[in-house]
């Protein structure tokens, strides 16, 4: 599928690029608990686990480590209760564990079709409320953003299937992230944004992958906003499947 240019959507056709698209149905999940490029930061993900002025002069990172164990079937934590606090210009590690945590999750969910599974990794719903300049910012998360999630990992799962196992996740160069300041896109709070990490995987004795369509932060740390897709309709989307590790980005959006 051709990745579209994050573009904004909120009740007219003007750019919402954290959180546009349309509103699509709850599923079942959907009030669950809470080649590399050069220059591409990439996290070897194994099972189990700065604050720059202008992200173009920071190079990239590369990182290696696990997470904690997590009990089997069950999310790991990322960063409880850090919705509720206000959000920083710290830039999103990717040798974090928090980060970690947050690629397990996803891929919990990916893998068993649960999308309360990747609860932790999702961006918070109070830290939307505190972001979103609109009129009902926790109805929006709800209905639309983690609603999209949910339909989102069901496709994911019917590419990946069960027993895929995760081998890194390959981000988009660190120049690539942009600082989103209040007064953009509905946004009465900043945030980094980066477009299009892959979650590089093996199934079937192959090399695979499937993107990550938009990420966002709070409080130095990456979540997932959009998995799918960012301007969608009502059904659940796989950002760019491909046949090998594909290749991270494009640059852009909020």
């Amino acid at each position: 599928m051709n990745r579209m240019a994050p573009l904004c959507v909120v009740a007219v056709a003007a750019a919402l690029l954290a959180g546009c698209g349309a509103n699509s149905s709850a599923g079942a999940d959907r009030a669950g608990s809470s080649g590399n490029p050069a220059g591409a930061m990439s996290t070897q993900t194994t099972p189990g686990p700065a604050t720059p002025s202008a992200p173009a002069t920071v190079p990239a990172a590369t990182a290696t480590a696990t997470p904690a164990p997590a009990a089997p079937g069950a999310a790991l934590p990322v960063a409880p209760g850090a919705g509720a606090l206000p959000q920083t210009r710290a830039f999103p590690s990717t040798s974090s564990r928090a980060w970690r945590a947050a690629m397990t999750d996803v891929w919990l969910a990916v893998t068993t079709g649960r999308a309360s599974l990747g609860r932790p990794a999702f961006f918070p719903e109070a830290a939307y409320a505190q972001v979103k300049a609109i009129a009902d910012p926790k109805a929006d998360w709800l209905s639309r953003l983690w609603g999209d999630f949910a339909l989102d990992v069901a496709a994911a799962h019917r590419v990946t299937g069960s027993h895929a196992r995760l081998l890194r996740v390959d981000m988009a160069p660190r120049a690539e992230a942009a600082w989103v300041p209040p007064g953009a896109c509905y946004n009465s709070i900043g945030y980094w944004h980066i477009n299009g990490a892959r979650l590089v995987y093996q199934a079937g004795g192959q090399e695979r992958s499937i993107g990550i369509a938009s990420l966002i932060s709070w409080r130095g740390v990456w979540y997932v906003v959009h998995f799918g897709g960012v301007v969608r309709p009502a059904v659940g989307m796989v950002d760019d499947p491909q046949a090998g590790p594909g290749v991270p980005g494009p640059s852009g959006g909020c």
